[in-house]
């Protein structure tokens, strides 16, 4: 059985099935993975074997980047997926902290390289003459090294939610533990086609699209994610299954719903962090079916969903999962709920998701011992995730460890209000954190998006909180901020802490505000800040 993806790719040399759809253009298995060792030949001739064996590759969702990815393991050196959606000193800092000393790119990227100081890196178009000089001078394939199940694949950098991207080292072994388990229970094979329009340089379209074709046989449709051309995709490469990360099921659902939206091939969305609503209803629009997990570009802890995982739950953690008190160092009490269905031991219940055993499979941050240092302490993995469990071991996501809200003296995590707000159907997504309260702690503030053509008032708004039986008082939101969309990751996660920074303010959108012990809302006079 194949240890690595070096072995898997090896596997497929002679498989005469699609590999990749794009654009009308296709390649099978057996061109595709010589073209990927006539890449690696030619990377490796340029290579400095004194320095660390790492290649760049600023690209975008392209059978390009998919070359990229298989030459690495082909060739036995370190891929670096670099996060194409940065920019500036950030998007440099991230290519000398992976310590590329070659950085692969093409025509639709170029330019991001432009003014940015990289020394000791050698930078390659693809669609350059000089790559096709150098491609047709390598020669044939001597790989640099045979990699091990436990050598690093790739390199990652995580999706910068809380703080800079920190780059997690991805071992070869996580494409055939999660490709064989995803392709049997969903039953892709050769014949099917992934769509994959999740961004090939993070692990959760690794994870939950490129081991799934190569482990099952399938063709893989790269494509760059647009909620308005999504179903046109679905249907021109026929595509059968498809992975997602964010809030991509969101924005689709944002869109027109017409009455064909059914009349397509999509058998099976696999993603996380999908919301209850939004997973029954792309199931009920599309015909198909929708499967959310949780997990972590680290990989330290894995949560799935299960037959009757009750709402507002992610689902139920591996054995090692479980819910720890920072401060304490022990395992948080069980949620306790009234008859409204409302968390009432928030204050003892909310810890941060661990793996107790420790690491699982991370294998640590590149290069930087304090934060992996800071994951793993005490011999456990500390997410930074906060959740809760029932008595009867459902897991509950409360947001992020920054999340915690101190409101008229009491405890309040983000994620409940924001799974209650969404219940509301004018609202596709929406976020919620602290602002400062003008006397003492924390004022609850929400950000959300509208659905396509929706309209709220803050009437509306005000009466449908009102019929929320488990939503406290305390935890309606003092300000909520109408915008036309959240600043977010290249992964599709909301980056809370640039709203934090703004304050309570408008934005481009419109904001409404409401009295301490008031249940009315109104329109700010000036909407550019209060």
């Amino acid at each position: 059985m194949a240890e690595t993806v070096t072995q898997l790719l090896r596997e497929r040399a002679n498989d005469d099935n699609p590999a990749i759809t794009y654009n009308g253009d296709e390649w099978t298995w057996r061109e595709y993975i010589s073209a990927s060792s006539g890449v690696a030949a030619a990377v490796i001739g340029v290579i400095d074997r004194s320095r660390p064996a790492h290649v760049g590759a600023l690209l975008g969702n392209t059978p390009g980047m998919l070359v990229a990815l298989a030459a690495g393991a082909l060739g036995g050196y370190v891929t670096v997926g670099v996060n194409n959606t940065r920019r500036g000193e950030g998007l440099a800092a991230d290519i000398l902290r992976a310590d590329c000393q070659v950085l692969i790119t093409d025509a639709e990227h170029r330019h991001l390289l432009d003014g940015l100081d990289l020394p000791g890196v050698l930078v390659f178009d693809m669609s350059s003459p000089e790559w096709a000089e150098l491609l047709a001078d390598a020669g044939d394939l001597v790989p640099l090294s045979e990699p091990t199940a436990m050598d690093t694949y790739m390199l990652i950098f995580t999706s910068g939610t809380s703080g800079n991207p920190k780059p997690v080292q991805f071992a070869h072994m996580m494409i055939p533990f999660a490709g064989p388990v995803l392709a049997d229970k969903y039953n892709v094979g050769p014949g099917d086609v992934c769509y994959l329009s999740m961004p090939l340089f993070h692990s959760a379209a690794l994870m939950g699209g490129y081991c799934v074709a190569l482990c099952g046989g399938a063709a893989m449709a790269p494509a760059k994610f647009s909620a308005s051309t999504f179903l046109d995709d679905i249907r021109r490469y026929k595509a059968t299954y498809m992975n997602y990360v964010g809030k991509p099921l969101a924005y689709i659902l944002a869109t027109e719903e017409k009455p064909d939206d059914a009349d397509n091939p999509l058998r099976v969305a696999f993603g996380n962090e999908a919301t209850d609503r939004d997973i029954d209803d792309f199931s009920r629009r599309f015909d198909c079916t929708v499967w959310d997990g949780f997990g972590s570009t680290e990989l330290a802890i894995i949560i799935t969903r299960e037959p009757g995982t009750p709402e507002g739950s992610i689902g139920k953690g591996f054995p090692n999962v479980a819910v720890y008190n920072s401060d304490t160092l022990t395992e948080c009490p069980r949620a306790e709920f009234d008859e409204n269905g409302a968390l009432t031991n928030a204050d003892e219940a909310i810890g941060e998701l661990v793996n107790v055993d420790g690491a699982g499979m991370f294998m640590g941050y590149y290069n930087d011992a304090d934060a992996t240092s800071e994951r793993m302490r005490h011999g456990k993995y500390w997410s930074g995730d906060l959740a809760y469990k029932d008595a009867d071991d459902w897991i509950y996501l409360a947001g992020r460890t920054g999340d915690w809200m101190r409101v008229d003296g009491e405890n309040m995590a983000a994620g409940p209000i924001e799974r209650i707000l969404l219940r509301i159907p004018e609202i596709n997504r929406t976020a919620v954190y602290a602002v400062p309260d003008e006397h003492v702690g924390d004022a609850v503030m929400a950000a959300v998006v509208l659905q396509d053509d929706a309209t709220l008032t803050p009437e509306s708004f005000a009466e449908q909180l009102a019929a929320q039986s488990d939503l406290s008082p305390k935890a309606w939101p003092r300000f909520v901020r109408i915008a036309d969309d959240l600043p977010t990751t290249a992964t599709n996660k909301i980056l809370k802490r640039e709203l934090k920074k703004e304050g309570a303010v408008a934005g481009d959108g419109t904001l409404w505000t409401r009295d301490a012990r008031s249940t009315h809302y109104r329109v700010a006079a000036d909407t550019a800040t209060v």
